[in-house]
């Protein structure tokens, strides 16, 4: 069963990608919260279907239709023991000030969320560089 969310009508496209930040203080009274807030803060999405279902949104003040989206993988960097296809990981920012790093954005990095559940899909071979001497494998996760 795909994700469903409510997008606003100029935003509910195929193809848009966006990341989930939540709902607002509006959101807590709205009638279709329940099919809306199913997604997970912090996570990048894109719109793979738009249903013909439109409804009033609160927060956007404008109308909304249903979507339905899937997770976009993202490159991240874990410890190289961790590193299974397949495995369900938490990932959260390590703390690194290497700015000079090539993998701080995606390591330890302000896009990162502090705590969050990735399913492994892809590992890069080799290791991955850390300047202050980890064992890192890179990895595309959902």
């Amino acid at each position: 069963m795909p994700d469903i969310t409510l997008l606003a009508v100029g935003e509910a496209r195929p193809g848009f990608e966006f990341v989930y930040q939540g709902g607002g203080p509006v959101c807590r009274t709205c009638p279709y919260r329940h099919a809306c807030l199913t997604l997970d803060p912090g996570r990048r999405y894109t719109v793979t279907k738009v249903r013909p279902i439109v409804h009033p949104c609160a927060l956007q003040e404008s109308d909304a239709h249903v979507v339905e989206v899937a997770a976009v993988a993202r490159s991240l960097v874990l410890d190289a023991r961790t590193a299974v296809v397949g495995s369900s990981v938490e990932v959260g920012r390590y703390p690194c000030r290497r700015l000079d790093c090539p993998n701080w954005s995606i390591c330890a990095g302000p896009s990162l969320p502090a705590r969050q559940r990735f399913r492994i899909e892809r590992i890069d071979e080799g290791t991955a560089e850390c300047r202050i001497g980890r064992t890192l494998k890179r990895v595309d996760a959902v």
